[in-house]
């Protein structure tokens, strides 16, 4: 039985027993993935996936963290003295050692999903985290002042500290006497988001 799997914006056909080279995954060496973006299986029977197939998945077993052959990129303009550039990369990479192919029940199989290290499916992971820290305190402390104009993160914090939470605090601060710093418009704007 073989399938085709999508991983690290390439596709790979890979049957039980392979050594794969794969773009950098989120694992560490002899940690067990699975890979559900499977786009063929194939066998008895061959199923196409439409993009993919249901509930079908590949497990996998890391056995290193690898760096590929150095590329060297160099450029020379002619009739340009010194002027020639030379860069070097090699490229993360994870060797992974193909252990089964699901047809069936991929989501019971208890294995964690493979992600790349900078993939896609990590990005908005990654993203949602700071994201979710900033919404908690102002949603636990009161109104979100970054609503207002010219209100940042770093001004919403020292009003948050001086004690005002809310549009109707900020609305009632006289600009003279308030401990922090408070435009007029501000407080105009916190009164119209008050209302």
């Amino acid at each position: 039985m073989f399938a085709v799997l999508k991983t690290g914006g390439k596709q790979y056909k890979v049957q039980a027993g392979d050594v794969l080279r794969v773009e950098k995954l989120a694992a560490d060496a002899g940690e067990k993935i699975q890979f559900n973006e499977v786009l063929m299986l194939g066998g008895d029977t061959l199923v196409v996936g439409a993009p993919l197939v249901e509930d079908a998945a590949v497990q996998a077993e890391v056995v290193d963290q690898i760096k590929g052959e150095k590329l060297i990129h160099f450029v020379k303009r002619r009739r340009k003295h010194s002027s020639k550039r030379t860069k070097g990369h090699r490229q993360q990479l994870t060797l992974i050692k193909i252990t089964d192919i699901l047809a069936s029940g991929a989501g019971k199989s208890g294995v964690k999903a493979a992600a790349g290290a900078g993939s896609v499916a990590a990005a908005p992971a990654a993203a949602a985290k700071p994201a979710a820290k900033a919404a908690a305190p102002a949603a636990a402390a009161g109104d979100d002042l970054t609503a207002i104009t010219g209100v940042g993160p770093a001004a919403a914090k020292k009003l948050v500290e001086a004690g005002i939470t809310t549009y109707a605090q900020l609305a009632a601060v006289d600009v003279d006497s308030a401990d922090v710093k408070v435009k007029p418009e501000w407080v105009e704007q916190a009164k119209e988001l008050a209302k």
